[in-house]
């Protein structure tokens, strides 16, 4: 309906160019939003304010203007203008009730948009990297939400036509790898950390326990062999890194998390691509030695000093692979890159760009994109959760699916906004009561399923073609209401997809499921729900309308990972 009224607004000014009542003037992008209030219509345009200095009229006399030379349509029943020079549209019925047509039709593909199409109409490819959790312990909370945020992301991209990418980057290099070899070393010599050999950053949880046992049994995993020798020191990182990768990818898939892509810090090195990378920024004359070491000139990019590249003892700076490693996203065709780390890694963005932009390949500035995720607090019974028994330092993403479960999980660590801190309160997600977010959406679902079976049960099987056609009796405040939020859907799904913002979608859900639970409640003072009424007729066009209201509940919840339950 937004793209109608888009294309008769442009219509009208064209016409009103064309007979000279307007000056040639460049039309500015239609904007069409819904309206909060309905008492201002069910859609308004400020076209009028953007277009009054340059076509030298005032606002609410050029909006009047374009009003009066709308093309006719019965789709609007009338218009008005508001304020400063607002066009504000009310629609007739048929206009609001479409939208059940359309979500029937469709199905699990409403709310699907080509917003990732090219000129040609075909997908554009883009590349997500998320979660990439050092292989030094279980997933703590901070990747879950790294995890939930990315892969709605993912799902969001899809939707909107996007060939999606996902990637997953080990930092399988470096001290954190050494310090981790050499507890799990000393582990398989009998040393715990109270023992003064104990490294000061040692990793001291039980698993590095669990993980020594495993590799002085002889027991191979993920393609690495337990020698059993603890004198080993390389065979004891190697097995190490795929130990926690492979529990890392446990975790993950009881997420309901995949990657297409991993990719090993390691490589980069290996392979000769962070010496080529920086022999490249060198050449390019973008680089200096002082005080013994190699520097950046991040400076000459926006950065508030130049930066270290290699130190003193030659070993490389944490920020120089990462810039080899997007080289490699670029070099690989995609020129459409998210990034979803947490907020630790802002002060890495400026001078990784900065590498990037030296290169001198073509990389556009301000390429990739990030979405930088804030701290999680966990709570339970009022207290703060800080530790787990089995990591020792931290709650780990399998303590919180163990105890809530994966959908409340997800659906929690996505509902605020990724920069904005969380707090994860144990005791809610378990509640089954409104309160609960996630409950009260999956209750909406269960409920439409219960009042089909309930429909089956009492009258006689629901009958789609009679719902379709009499969809003009659904005139109550609430049905409206309903019908207004589901035609809201699609444009909620673009703006996420676009804005990388998938706790949109959990805040879209939860008025849709108020909205269904208001319409509930409206027939409270009958003895059933007022959808199953006597009358043939009403009851299928009701029943339509729930059925369409469940449709998209169940595709709002895939886009975020979370599942949508016939009973509860």
């Amino acid at each position: 309906m937004k793209d109608i009224i888009q294309q008769l607004i442009q219509q009208a000014i064209e016409g009103l160019i064309s007979n000279k009542t307007l000056p040639p003037v460049t039309l500015p992008s239609i904007k069409v939003e819904r309206t909060r209030d309905p008492s201002h219509g069910d859609l308004a345009c400020n076209i009028a304010l953007a277009l009054a200095k340059s076509s030298g009229l005032a606002p609410r006399e050029l909006a009047t203007l374009i009003c009066e030379n709308l093309p006719a349509n019965q789709l609007i029943l009338s218009t008005e203008i508001a304020g400063p020079g607002f066009i504000n549209f009310f629609l007739a019925k048929t206009a609001k009730t479409d939208v059940v047509l359309q979500i029937l039709e469709q199905a699990a593909c409403f709310g699907h948009n080509q917003q990732g199409h090219d000129e040609a109409g075909k997908p554009r490819n883009a590349q997500v990297e998320f979660v990439s959790a050092n292989p030094t312990g279980p997933l703590h909370v901070g990747h879950g939400r790294g995890a939930a945020v990315g892969d709605s992301i993912c799902r969001l991209l899809s939707a909107s036509g996007w060939n999606v990418t996902r990637e997953f980057y080990y930092n399988d290099a470096g001290q954190q790898i050494n310090n981790l070899a050499t507890s799990v070393q000393l582990r398989c010599q009998g040393v715990g950390p109270d023992d003064s050999q104990w490294p000061e950053d040692g990793y001291r949880g039980e698993y590095i326990v669990e993980l020594a046992a495993d590799y002085m049994a002889g027991k191979p995993i993920n393609g690495a062999l337990a020698l059993a020798e603890a004198n080993n020191s390389a065979a004891i990182r190697d097995y190490a890194v795929a130990y926690l990768r492979n529990e890392q990818d446990i975790d993950l898939k009881a997420f309901r998390v995949g990657f297409d892509v991993y990719s090993l810090e390691s490589a980069l090195y290996s392979e000769g691509k962070v010496d080529s990378t920086v022999a490249a920024l060198i050449a390019n004359g973008f680089t200096y030695e002082a005080d013994g070491a190699l520097w950046l000139k991040t400076t000459d990019f926006g950065d508030d000093k130049d930066r270290v590249m290699r130190k003193s003892d030659g070993s490389y700076t944490y920020f120089v692979p990462d810039v080899a490693y997007h080289l490699g996203k670029w070099q690989r065709g995609f020129k459409t890159v998210i990034n979803e780390q947490g907020a630790d890694h802002h002060s890495t963005i400026t001078r990784v760009r900065a590498g990037l932009q030296a290169l001198n390949v073509g990389i556009p500035k301000g390429w990739p994109d990030y979405v930088l995720h804030q701290m999680v607090t966990v709570m339970r019974d009022g207290v703060e959760v800080k530790i787990s028994k089995r990591a020792g330092s931290y709650v780990t993403l399998s303590d919180l699916i163990e105890q809530v479960g994966c959908d409340a999980t997800r659906y929690f660590l996505v509902a605020r906004r990724a920069d904005s801190q969380l707090t994860f309160d144990i005791d809610l997600a378990l509640q089954k009561s409104n309160d609960n977010p996630v409950f009260y959406i999956q209750y909406a679902h269960a409920r439409v399923c219960s009042v089909m079976r309930q429909a089956v049960e009492k009258w006689k099987p629901f009958d789609l073609t009679i719902g379709k056609e009499h969809l003009n009796l659904l005139t109550s405040d609430a049905e409206l209401a309903l019908l207004k939020t589901l035609a809201a859907y699609p444009d909620c799904v673009a703006s996420s997809a676009r804005d990388f913002a998938p706790h949109n979608v959990a805040s879209y859900l939860r008025d849709l499921a108020a909205n269904l639970h208001a319409w509930y409640a409206s027939g409270s003072q009958q003895k059933e729900w007022q959808l199953l009424v006597a009358d043939d007729t009403l009851r299928n066009a009701r029943l339509t309308l729930a059925e369409a209201s469940r449709q998209v509940i169940e595709n709002g919840l895939e886009l975020l990972g979370v599942s949508a339950p016939e009973k509860m």
